[in-house]
């Protein structure tokens, strides 16, 4: 057994020299409370997904679908929907995987997991605020506001702690996707600041605990494309390679797409709709051609331990990402389109977004919870499986129906509630089961030749 890199650090905490089965034992320890605080950021995710989520979008559908009116709605109902949706789950799972991944880098330096849960507290505590002070309308003046201020702090513990981190020699060398990254930081960092302000305006001079329509398109432009497809474009760069057998990523390209996605932001939350909208499709071709994620891979995919179909199914997430741009640029010309809007909003959040979570979480999640194996690659299948359906039924029967161009797709609508909230279930049943498994392998503690390396 060799000495974990950085074994000075652990034994001047100590204050004694230690031998190296007693820094392999510190490090094993942190690696289990790591898992710990990764499983937890996850299992809430889950539980926004599935409760405050789905369940509450199910809701709204079904009442939308049989008063053949998008208005009948209360906005606030729909707005809560969205913001546990993107905050709550995708949020959750990123602050997660987050804070398991920042002591990794940093080898085994000092760092103050309590920070992690200080953050896991407020952000919990802000996105369910919002949505009892939405839902029940329970002193929203005082609650919305709140909300919105704890994740913001959440949001500054997390970044915080992100940039105390500096990166080793051997680690500055094909940090591309870090770039991108860090561009969909900054549309969090501007969500929720407008998020903020929003909600104060809301509390001083609003008769109820929903967003003005035009506030709240722009809101979620920033949150949609601003803060969730930059981080998913990083992702794919780092892990897409590998995972596919995917030729090398062009990264001046992601570069590229991601700067136009964030001018395309800024021209949505400066009322230039229709200007963001070609802005967003053309970035997003350009990030397939970047990834290379339509082109015949150069190597197999791995996909030992999931489905055989989960090549297929980050191919299909891609597909989405173009016909929700596509959709974009079609309810922009069509002015007041409310059915094409909302089948683009769909196309990219459960299409793509959705899509590349179950692909790519099912994959990686249970191994970084303490090296386990996914639970049911067959599960897998269903879920991924489920949500496509579901979503093809949604996207083209709320243009169906929104638009008035066929009365039979208001019927059709619940269905693809139905089939998305089963397929969300078996996602996280999936997960869940994993989680509580044994370990496949024992815990992987980063190791040096050196014990000065």
């Amino acid at each position: 057994m060799t000495t974990p890199q950085f074994p000075t650090r652990i034994e001047a905490r100590a204050g004694r020299t230690m031998s190296p089965s007693e820094i392999f034992d510190v490090a094993n320890r942190r690696e289990k409370a790591l898992s710990r605080l990764l499983v937890t950021y996850i299992s809430t995710g889950l539980a926004f997904m599935l409760l405050p989520g789905t369940f509450l979008g199910v809701w709204n559908l079904i009442s939308i679908s049989s008063r053949r009116a998008s208005e009948s709605i209360s906005p606030a109902w729909i707005q809560a929907h969205g913001h546990a949706q993107v905050f709550g789950w995708i949020g959750s799972f990123i602050f997660g995987i987050g804070f398991f991944s920042i002591p990794k880098l940093r080898r085994l330096e000092p760092f103050a997991i309590s920070y992690a849960w200080a953050c896991w507290t407020m952000w919990t505590a802000g996105v369910a605020l919002r949505w009892i002070a939405n839902v029940y309308g329970l002193y929203w003046r005082v609650l919305l506001p709140v909300s919105a201020a704890l994740e913001l702090l959440a949001l500054a513990i997390f970044l915080r702690a992100v940039s105390a981190h500096r990166l080793q020699p051997e680690e500055k060398t094909d940090q591309g996707w870090v770039m991108i990254v860090l561009g969909g930081t900054a549309g969090l960092v501007a969500a929720l600041t407008m998020n903020l302000f929003g909600t104060i305006w809301l509390a001083i001079d609003a008769s109820g605990p929903a967003f003005p329509a035009d506030f709240d398109q722009r809101l979620l432009a920033v949150m949609a494309w601003g803060f969730m497809v930059p981080f998913v474009w990083g992702f794919s760069t780092k892990w897409l390679p590998v995972f596919l057998g995917l030729w090398p990523p062009k990264i001046r390209l992601m570069f590229l797409a991601t700067a136009l996605n964030i001018a395309g932001v800024i021209a949505a939350v400066t009322a230039h709709r229709r200007l963001a909208t070609v802005i967003w499709i053309a970035a997003s071709a350009i990030a397939a051609i970047g990834l290379h994620i339509f082109r015949m891979s150069r190597q197999p995919a791995k996909t030992k331990g999931v489905h055989e179909s989960f090549p297929v199914f980050v191919r299909v997430a891609y597909v989405w990402l173009l016909v929700a741009g596509g959709l974009a640029v079609w309810a922009s010309l069509r002015g007041e389109a409310a059915g094409i809007w909302g089948a683009s909003r769909h196309a990219l959040t459960v299409g793509f977004i959705a899509m590349m979570v179950f692909c790519v979480g099912q994959r990686v999640l249970p191994a970084f919870a303490g090296m386990k194996a996914l639970w049911s690659p067959s599960l897998m299948f269903i879920a991924t499986l489920l949500l496509a359906a579901g979503c093809f039924l949604r996207v083209s029967c709320e243009v169906l129906a929104y638009q008035g161009y066929a009365a039979w797709a208001w019927k059709a609508l619940p269905i693809s509630a139905i089939t998305e909230l089963a397929a969300v279930g078996a996602f996280a049943a999936n997960l869940i089961v994993s989680f509580s498994r044994r370990s496949s392998a024992p815990p992987v503690v980063h190791v040096s030749a050196s014990p000065n390396a």
